[in-house]
């Protein structure tokens, strides 16, 4: 038989499943719910993925982590227009109209940076939490201040806005900065000893969202922010 702490592992990742399709469901319905685009629906559920990290200090073993997060690249794969199963796609229709609406394989992208995190740094969450708060909430603040507000352009591989990248700059340093106090109650780690890596992690993330194609950034945001925070003192 499982030992008790199998068990709890396998709840607290059934739990993680329970919540990650409650958000695509309801993500998927916010349109006719609540009235509002799908770009937002897609940011919202960006958004909501992202606090999942929040569960993993709680796991005994990085390979649970690692199993909540991975099978979500196949599941966003299969439902994006590249899935060799047409069927399936369509009784996946909520998921791939969210996937279609950004990047047609922005959430597996994503689904694949937090993967890799994961995978190496299960161990030490708050580095993935700075790679994945700036993906979350960042960029999410970025695209709906930059749509609303954006006045001053400027275009790499895409159109940003001045206005649209300080709001993910600071959203995305705020939200890290939070998570660190978070992690400082489980972890034996200093909150303003970890300002700096964090500062670089945000900036990081700004300079590599605008030069990123669209969608792509869902893979490098995450992993070159977590980079930039590892090696700037934040593993330690």
């Amino acid at each position: 038989m499982f030992s008790k702490e199998v068990l709890t592992n396998i709840f607290l990742m059934i739990l993680c499943y329970i919540y990650i399709f409650l958000i695509i469901f309801f993500s998927g319905k916010m349109d006719k719910l609540l009235h509002i685009s799908r770009k937002a629906s897609r940011k919202f559920l960006h958004a909501m993925i992202g606090n999942l990290l929040f569960v993993i200090p709680f796991f005994t073993s990085k390979v649970y982590p690692v199993m909540v997060a991975a099978p979500f690249i196949l599941v966003t794969f299969l439902a994006s227009p590249y899935s060799p199963f047409k069927s399936l796609s369509r009784r996946l229709k909520g998921l791939a109209d969210l996937t279609e609406e950004g990047h047609r394989l922005g959430l597996v992208f994503y689904a694949t940076s937090y993967t890799l995190l994961a995978f190496f740094f299960a161990s030490k969450p708050y580095i993935i939490a700075a790679g994945i708060l700036p993906m979350a909430y960042g960029d999410s603040t970025a695209s709906i201040v930059g749509v609303r507000y954006g006045r001053r352009k400027y275009r790499l591989f895409a159109e940003k806005s001045l206005e649209g990248s300080a709001a993910m700059f600071f959203t995305s340093l705020f939200s890290l900065t939070l998570s660190l106090v978070f992690f400082s109650a489980l972890y034996p780690l200093s909150v303003l000893g970890k300002l700096f890596p964090a500062l670089a992690a945000a900036t990081t993330a700004t300079l590599v969202e605008s030069l990123s194609p669209r969608g792509s950034d869902n893979l490098t945001v995450p992993i070159f922010s977590a980079l930039a925070f590892l090696f700037l003192g934040g593993g330690i």
